[in-house]
């Protein structure tokens, strides 16, 4: 049985100044919570209605269908929610390859960025004071458990670009050619906002400008979705990688 105190709390985390507050956050779905039980995140409370997860009991509670319907953001909730706690800051590892991103702010884009930096074996993202929490129930519901495999750091972008070493890749319209374009191992990618890219402040600090050039004869076609340029940026950083 879930309380009306404990439903105050899974509520509550929905609001990211409660998620910072109480050190918790939100995942549902059977997928997602056991990639994160068997993750070095820690287990706050499990709330399910089938006893199908590998949790100690007495930080497990079996809940009943409507009684998950109290609790879950979800239209369509599955069998359970579970909260666990955020994990102290990890430091970025300097080496190799690491996104940033300028104030991306929809929960689905960072979510998908998550899973590529998964997929392609990026360790650190870094993200800006303005874009979206990562401990966002959207988000953690995008990244389909990748959360657990990404050290996600919220800094001062500007002042980590200037304190690094590694050289730094900005996004563009107008860009070189990333097809063409001599790509190293190391470096920082930064990606902007969705609707206004990077920032004045952290063009100053960009090193190269870089573009994914656009193949329809269309002028009106969009900029690519933050998310999709992820994707093709990774691929052509690691394939180049791949051919050293």
């Amino acid at each position: 049985m879930v309380t009306k105190q404990e439903i105050k709390l899974i509520k509550s985390l929905n609001q990211k100044k409660y998620r910072q507050q109480l050190g918790l956050f939100i995942v549902e779905g059977i997928k997602g919570i056991e990639e994160f039980l068997n993750s070095d995140f820690k287990l706050h409370r499990l709330y399910t209605t089938k006893q199908i997860f590998e949790a100690p009991k007495n930080e497990t509670t079996e809940i009943s269908e409507n009684e998950l319907k109290k609790i879950t953001s979800l239209k369509n909730p599955n069998t359970a929610l579970a909260i666990f706690e955020i994990p102290k800051p990890v430091k970025v590892d300097n080496r190799g390859l690491i996104v940033a991103l300028d104030d991306v702010r929809d929960p689905g884009n960072l979510g998908t960025i998550i899973r590529l930096c998964d997929w392609y074996g990026v360790k650190d993202l870094v993200c800006s004071l303005n874009t979206v929490d990562c401990y966002n129930s959207k988000v953690v519901q995008a990244t389909m458990g990748s959360l657990t495999r990404v050290n996600i750091t919220y800094l001062d972008l500007a002042e980590f670009m200037s304190n690094s070493n590694s050289p730094i890749f900005g996004t563009y319209m107008n860009g070189e050619n990333i097809y063409s374009s001599n790509l190293p191992i190391d470096g920082i990618i930064v990606l902007g906002n969705e609707a206004n890219g990077i920032s004045e402040k952290i063009t100053s600090i960009i090193d190269r400008k870089i573009t994914i050039p656009q193949f329809g004869n269309s002028k009106d076609t969009e900029s690519l979705n933050v998310a999709n340029a992820t994707a093709i940026v990774l691929s052509e950083f690691k394939r180049r990688t791949i051919e050293m």
